[in-house]
């Protein structure tokens, strides 16, 4: 059967790694399986979604090089947050003193980020990408959530540079300062990282999808039923908080709790909808949702780039891809039995 195949990324800063790695594996099974050492994730993916660190993911597997193929490896996507973690979350001695460690300000300047990310961006836009995307971001001065659309953005006032997408999906509230960002045509946003009411986008997704894809051979809209979703977490936190400490909170001790309760309640609410939405259609199979718990082994916060931190998320993206060997190689065999574009072979 021939599905619409979709891809869906949460926020979660540098536990980016751990879908990273799972889609590194990903990868290598269509390579294996299709026996084309050519062949990348974009080629297979009809609509990619992401959120904050999963929109930085989206932008990079969707980059296209001077051929119009994809740009870059999984792997050498992931290398993004390998590389680079430390300059994102380089932490000034002054600037955590003056500011309370985020409390009065936000906690890290933007500049490395944004070197990260012009690094590996360059001039290029979001019209450049070769395959729908979906990546959320929150507009602050009129109140409104935010969606960049490479498929919409033939049109000037919703084209921007990749740069400015990655920076305000990411520009996550006492993390980094809001991002102000120019569309082609010079109109003017202000946005912050789009977790604040999509940290699992797969529903924002699914949706797009519904509007964007027909049916084959007709003008009707999609469905579930014509529809795969590959929805992957950055970790799932389970930590416990005291109701005798919790209940006499003011609004400084429930800065930090209330962001942590809001991405995991958001990206669980959205995994129960979608599970519902499958299951009325017995289409269960098509819905796979990948998101490990976080082991006492891996630090939870979302900047934590110490080498033995980095390492551990990789770790972990590395037995979650084991755990899940079973239904990522469901998934490939669902990838591959959708229509392909001819795929250029590897020629090396």
């Amino acid at each position: 059967m021939s599905y619409t195949r979709i891809l869906s990324i949460d926020g979660g800063g540098i536990r980016g790694i751990i879908p990273g790695q799972v889609l590194v594996a990903l990868e290598r099974k269509i390579i294996e399986k299709t026996g084309n050492s050519d062949a990348r994730l974009a080629d297979y993916f009809d609509m990619i979604a992401g959120t904050s660190t999963g929109g930085i993911l989206t932008c990079a597997y969707l980059l296209p090089d001077e051929n119009n193929r994809p740009k870059f490896t999984a792997e050498e996507v992931v290398n993004l947050y390998k590389n680079k973690g430390k300059v994102i979350f380089q932490r000034h001695a002054f600037k955590s003193l003056i500011t309370l460690w985020g409390l009065l300000d936000e906690k890290y300047r933007a500049t490395g980020l944004e070197k990260a990310l012009k690094e590996y961006f360059g001039d290029y836009k979001l019209s450049d990408l070769i395959k729908p995307s979906l990546i959320t971001a929150y507009e602050i001065t009129h109140r409104k959530a935010f969606f960049f659309t490479s498929h919409d953005a033939g049109v000037k006032s919703a084209d921007f540079y990749l740069t400015d997408v990655a920076r305000a999906t990411s520009a996550t509230p006492t993390y980094f300062e809001a991002s102000r960002v120019i569309s082609t045509d010079m109109e003017i946003l202000s946005l912050v990282d789009g977790g604040v009411f999509a940290n699992n986008p797969a529903l924002c997704a699914y949706a797009e999808a519904r509007k964007l894809f027909t049916r084959d051979g007709s003008e009707k809209h999609i469905c579930a039923k014509d529809m795969m979703i590959l929805s992957l977490g950055t970790g799932s936190v389970k930590k416990r908080y005291n109701h005798y400490r919790a209940k006499n909170w003011g609004m400084a001790g429930w800065v930090k709790p209330l962001f942590d309760i809001m991405m995991s309640g958001v990206s669980e609410t959205v995994d129960f909808q979608l599970n519902q939405i499958y299951d009325a259609v017995e289409a269960q199979h098509q819905y796979i949702r990948i998101n490990p718990e976080i082991p006492y082994t891996v630090d939870e916060n979302m900047d934590t780039v110490t080498d033995k931190n980095l390492k551990a998320l990789q770790n972990l993206g590395d037995e979650t891809a084991q755990k899940y060997d079973d239904q990522l190689d469901r998934v490939v065999e669902m990838l591959l039995s959708s229509d392909q574009k001819e795929i250029p072979e590897d020629k090396s």
